[in-house]
């Protein structure tokens, strides 16, 4: 109470006083707090309860006002004396013995101003970054201590210094064989410091740059304090440590790049955290309930266990693991370019393989479907294309050469995932075709090569004949086919700017060959007898669409040019090339295979007939995606009907070729085959409600999907051509 009465006064006498020099001020108010400790004998009382904090923040006042009087950069008397008598190195052994109670924080609150208000660069000084690093030690040694708060401050207005001049981290890169054993041997330096007098910048700091030898076995006391404290129990204080860690994980000093990644336990933060949010997951979750969950941001996920208990079990935990995962995919993506490298493997190493792969092995279906619904929406959060790179790797492996029969199984992981798209479940099949079409949208050049191009290389799937040799699989009349339709001017492109035109037309142009009867070389013939080609592979008495308004042909070149689009803007930077191989220089004595992926998706679509709706639809959708590559092989294997198949070849034409002769084979078994197939369509489009069952159902809506593809590869070819084709004067 005495004390309380005498801060009182003293104010009262300064604000009668008339108001000293600046200097003679701040020095007033630094042998206040001095002679608290000549003159006091009761140390345990808190510092709260004496003159401590308000000479602090006085001294604060007076070097913000110091600062705000002189030119920009110009050092005042009032910071010469804070430099010169080393207070920093006084305030912080006086924090680290918190004598009197409480005063580390205010220390930890001094600092923090100090650095936050002063506008001139103060770390370079060696009386500051000193003091400085030794503070740092000290936060984040006491978990839930009560000086969390000010510790987080503390380090988070370090960290954005350090981000306004990278250069200055390396002052708090120390190395571990100088540093030694600190215990108790402050007060010692702090003589041996006093007896040195300031010069202004430390001896390291040279031309701009810092000179810090043996980087490998550096102590980076920021990112340990950091990492600290994200155990807290405290949220907001958890937070804010990972925006510090962000912080330092972005500066693009290699120094430090090194150390974060080699000398700090950074890696195992990341992938202890997600290990344990992923075991802390149901062993059984619903794929559509992982799919649906909202979109989760690190640090803004809100907790409602209520709701969330509600929705379905497990969401909250789901949501803990994508929030921790939305975490590390944006320090990566953050990251010094060598530290994210590190970090994106060591996701891989310490979580995917050792965490994700044994779930994904095992062969419970309820397991299989849970954990590649949880991969799919991982690919799907992943941004950092370190962080993609790595897990594409873990799942495909890193092999890019042609695939042969016996090496399919060279990558286990990769070997089952696309083993599981043709699945005994279809549930799994389609869980894990939904996985491969995620993958396909991801702008990765490795998925494709790895998946599909490494095996087209070569064209080993043509057979090179003579132009009249060429057996044209063409149904004319008068030189058309009988339902062709004129695509001259088709009214839905005539509004498309140059921009959206591709600049490398030749490969589209190139295929089929031109024959002596079709002397036009604009390739408009050429793309309209393709386009008609898949128009009129299934037969009219198999065609519902025409009696169903509003799923016509046309409803698909809309969606094919945006996706088209979409994906050239994606490709443009892989360099593919704007034409075929030149046969002559491809080796089509290699015996073809056409890849595991391609051969269980042909596989698939072999028995389009038989096969659930939803399956059907999938396995549709990632041909569909295939096909809208900008890549001339894949264009000609997925798109060109007329290639000349090598022997023992098959193309996606020719496995649809197959499925239509099936077709017809199988129409005349079926009673009323045309008003049951009509039925169904309606049915499917909600038209109808299903009141009476119908037979053959898995057949007519096989029928249906195959209808509704060959249009969807027709509209692809056509988009394909037009975006190539020169925009006219």
């Amino acid at each position: 109470m005495f004390s309380k009465f005498t801060s009182i006064l003293q104010h009262a006498v300064e604000a009668l006083a008339p108001s000293l020099p600046l200097q003679e001020d701040f020095v007033y108010h630094w042998k206040a707090i001095t002679h608290y400790y000549i003159e006091t004998s009761d140390d345990k009382a808190p510092v709260t309860d004496t003159n401590i904090p308000s000479h602090l923040e006085q001294m604060l006042d007076v070097l913000t006002q110091e600062e705000s009087e002189r030119e920009s950069g110009e050092t005042g008397p009032c910071m010469e004396y804070l430099l010169h008598h080393k207070i920093l190195e006084t305030l912080y052994t006086l924090g680290k013995a918190d004598c009197p109670p409480g005063m580390k924080q205010q220390v930890l609150s001094f600092y923090t101003k100090l650095l936050g208000r002063i506008r001139q660069p103060l770390l370079p000084h060696i009386n500051v970054h000193r003091p400085v690093q030794k503070l740092i030690r000290l936060c984040g040694e006491v978990l839930a201590a009560p000086t969390e708060n000010e510790e987080i401050q503390f380090l988070c207005t370090v960290c954005a210094k350090l981000k306004q001049d990278p250069y200055l981290v390396n002052f708090f890169l120390e190395n571990k064989a100088k540093r030694g054993d600190d215990k108790d041997a402050d007060v010692e330096s702090l003589k041996e410091e006093m007896s040195s007098p300031d010069t202004g910048h430390s001896p390291a700091h040279v031309g701009g740059a810092s000179v810090l030898p043996g980087n490998s076995s550096s102590n980076y006391n920021l990112v340990s304090s950091l990492l600290n404290l994200t155990k807290s129990p405290d949220g907001r204080i958890v937070v804010k440590a990972c925006e510090g860690l962000m912080l330092l994980a972005s500066l693009p000093e290699d120094a430090a790049a090194q150390s974060l990644t080699e000398s700090t336990a950074l890696c195992e933060l990341l992938t202890r955290r997600l290990t344990s949010f992923y075991q802390a997951l149901p062993q059984s979750m619903d794929p559509l309930d992982i799919d649906t969950v909202e979109s989760v941001n690190w640090g803004l996920d809100v907790y409602n266990l209520k709701e969330d208990a509600a929705a379905f079990t497990g969401k909250r935990a789901l949501i803990s693991f994508l929030s921790w995962l939305d975490y590390c995919d944006q320090l990566i993506k953050e990251a010094q370019k060598t530290a994210a490298s590190v970090l994106a493997r060591a996701v891989r190493d310490h979580f995917f393989v050792p965490v994700m792969e044994p779930q994904l092995m095992q062969t419970s279906e309820v397991g299989i479907l849970t954990s590649t619904a949880l991969l799919n929406r991982i690919i799907r959060q992943v941004t950092s294309e370190a962080l993609l790179q790595e897990t594409l790797y873990f799942l495909l492996g890193e092999e890019v050469g042609p695939e042969t029969p016996t090496s399919v199984g060279h990558s286990p992981l990769r070997h089952r995932l696309i083993g599981h798209c043709d699945h005994l479940s279809d549930e799994i099949s389609v869980t894990t075709l939904r996985l491969f079409e995620q993958l396909l949208q991801k702008p990765c050049q490795h998925v494709l090569q790895n998946l599909v191009l490494r095996n087209l290389e070569e064209r080993s799937y043509t057979e090179c004949r003579q132009p009249d040799e060429r057996d044209e699989r063409e149904h004319m009349e008068n030189g058309q086919p009988h339902d062709a339709i004129d695509l001259e001017e088709d009214p839905l492109f005539s509004d498309l700017s140059p921009d959206t035109r591709l600049s490398s037309p030749d490969w589209l142009n190139c295929s089929p060959p031109q024959s002596t009867e079709h002397s036009k070389h604009d390739g408009k013939t050429e793309v309209h007898k393709i386009v008609n080609s898949f128009l009129c592979l299934v037969p009219d008495e198999a065609k519902s669409s025409y009696q169903v308004e509003g799923t016509g042909y046309d409803t698909y070149l809309r969606d094919a040019h945006r996706q088209f689009r979409d994906y050239c803007g994606i490709c443009q930077r892989w360099n593919w090339p704007g034409s075929a191989k030149p046969i002559e220089k491809c080796d089509l004595d290699k015996p073809f295979f056409e890849g595991h992926f391609l051969k269980v998706l042909f596989d698939r679509m072999g028995r389009i007939l038989d096969q659930p709706y939803d399956v059907n639809l999938q396995v549709t959708s990632v041909l569909s995606r295939l096909a809208l590559l900008p890549h001339p092989h894949l264009h000609e294997y997925l798109l060109d009907p007329y290639i000349n198949l090598a022997p023992g070849c098959r193309s996606l034409f020719s496995v649809i070729v197959r499925v239509v002769g099936d077709l017809m084979l199988r129409i005349h078994r079926v009673p009323d085959f045309n008003p049951k197939l009509l039925l169904v369509r309606k049915r499917l489009l909600g038209l109808e409600p299903e009141v009476l069952s119908v037979d053959h159902v898995t057949l007519l809506e096989g029928v249906i999907v195959l209808e509704e593809f060959c249009k969807e590869l027709a509209a692809i070819a056509f988009v394909k051509y037009h975006a190539s084709v020169p925009a006219s004067p």
